[in-house]
Parts: structure tokens; sequence; C-alpha cells
């Protein structure tokens, strides 16, 4: 597979995402990697980070298998054509890198942060005076960098400040872990806050997943 700044920035990002679910070493494909997740609604995941329309139709052309997901590099008004029936777009996404710095984040009154690492995965709870769930996050540790995974702000307790805590929770673990680069792939409502707390957008990123069944009446 070519040897570009994005196929690098994106094998760190599937180096830590592999650790944060569980899911199994990526296998190298000429496009890019094949990963084993093993759910029922997410079997395997395809991922290319520079994708051409012939290696898409190839890999569609190959997939039986409901729960195949394509992660692919680029703009989804691009990529969804060459997917064809049965394959549905999910949520867009934004591979982003942030330096990672030792912080500080003070927990907002009337909330409790719990923190704990296993496994080589970090994860933040937040939640009320009262025990109730309000935000989480984990981050993935493999070396000098680390990906952020499953960031979550309940709804009602959005808008308080409850992601910026999370976010500089986990990025200073990570950097006390010894990373310095973090990585992940946010969501348009997610892009707003990692951009104003640093993290650089380089790549936009488009979800499909193979759902057959969808389209039989």
């Amino acid at each position: 597979m070519p040897d570009t700044a994005i196929s690098g920035l994106v094998r760190m990002w599937i180096n830590g995402w592999v650790v944060s679910r569980g899911a199994s070493d990526p296998v190298e494909e000429p496009w890019g990697w094949t990963i084993d997740v093993g759910q029922p609604q997410h079997v395997a995941r395809h991922v290319l980070p520079e994708p051409s329309e012939a290696d898409v139709r190839k890999i569609v052309a190959a997939t039986s298998a409901p729960g195949t997901w394509l992660k692919l590099f680029a703009e989804e008004e691009e990529v969804l054509p060459w997917a064809g029936p049965g394959w549905r777009s999910g949520v867009a996404g934004f591979l982003m890198t942030c330096d990672l710095v030792p912080q500080s984040p003070e927990v907002p009154a009337g909330h409790t942060l719990t923190r704990w690492t296993r496994g080589g995965v970090s994860r933040v709870l937040v939640r009320t005076g009262e025990g109730h769930f309000a935000a989480r996050g984990q981050i993935a540790h493999v070396g000098a960098h680390a990906v952020v995974d499953q960031v979550e702000t309940a709804a009602e307790h959005r808008r308080k400040g409850l992601g910026g805590l999370v976010m500089r929770t986990l990025q200073s673990t990570a950097y006390e872990a010894g990373a310095r680069t973090g990585l992940l792939v946010g969501t348009p409502d997610g892009r707003a806050l990692y951009a104003a707390l640093g993290w650089t957008v380089h790549a936009p990123m488009t979800s499909l997943s193979y759902e057959p069944s969808a389209d039989v009446s």
C-alpha cells in the first residue's frame, strides 16, 4: 500500500483503536488493512486510507457478510456511489491529531471523576454528586502515541465543560504514560470541542456498513 502521511496517521490510529476495542491485529492489504472486530453488527472492517473506486468495488463485490464495515478516508459524496445496494452510510468522521502536554483540569462542583487503566487502556468516568452518569471516554496507549475513543456526554449534561474535562484528563494520562501524540476520529458533533482543545483535522472519514436486508421490501 502507498507510504504517505495520511496512511501513516491512519496506521497509528488503527494501532490504538484495536487496543481500545480488543479487536484483532490488523491484516495488511494492498489498499489498507482488514480488522476482525467480532461484534454481531460489526463483524469486520476494511480500512482504506486512500480509497480508489477499483479497490472499493472489489471489496464490495467480495462481501456477503452483514456487519462488514468500510472506513474510507475520503468525502462521502465521492465514495458512496462506489458501494452500491446494501451499503449504508454511518456518522461521518474526521481524523485528528494533537501534541499531548501535561494538564491539571478541575472537576466542576457537584461532580466526581474516576480514572483507571487496564490492558493498555485508560478510562475516565464523570458522575454527578448523586452518582448519575455524566460523561466518559477512554484512550489506548501505543508507545509514543495514544488514541482517544468512545468519548460521550449524557444529553442532559452537555455544555457544562464535561467533554473538555474528559479529554484533558485523557490527554494528560497519556502524556504521563509516555505518549506525545494523540489521535482520534471525531464526529461532526465532537469536532468543535476537539478543535478548541488544539486538535488538527487531517482527513475526512466515511463509514459504510453492509446491511443487505435494508434493500428488501
